[in-house]
């Protein structure tokens, strides 16, 4: 199994509706593509200097997995948000 994580660090312009649609589009990968096997994500709670404010943890079953998700039109769509 291989875990990927990401963490964000959003700019200024963006706001809570702009997070909020985010998140929307998060919660619908794993409906849309088969090879994530688990898929986690949320804010910032703590709102620290050296905090992200938005992370990501998804379970994969192996690198070949990964890359599909990576290449997956759904997943292209969020990445460019």
């Amino acid at each position: 199994m291989l875990n990927h994580v990401v963490m964000m660090k959003f700019k200024s312009a963006v706001s809570e509706a702009d997070i909020d649609g985010l998140e929307q589009m998060f919660d619908d990968l794993p409906n849309k593509i088969v090879e994530i096997h688990m898929y986690e994500f949320g804010r910032d709670i703590l709102h620290t200097e050296r905090s992200y404010d938005f992370a990501l943890v998804s379970l994969f079953a192996n690198q070949d997995a990964l890359q599909r998700y990576q290449e997956h039109p759904a997943h292209l769509q969020v990445v460019s948000r």
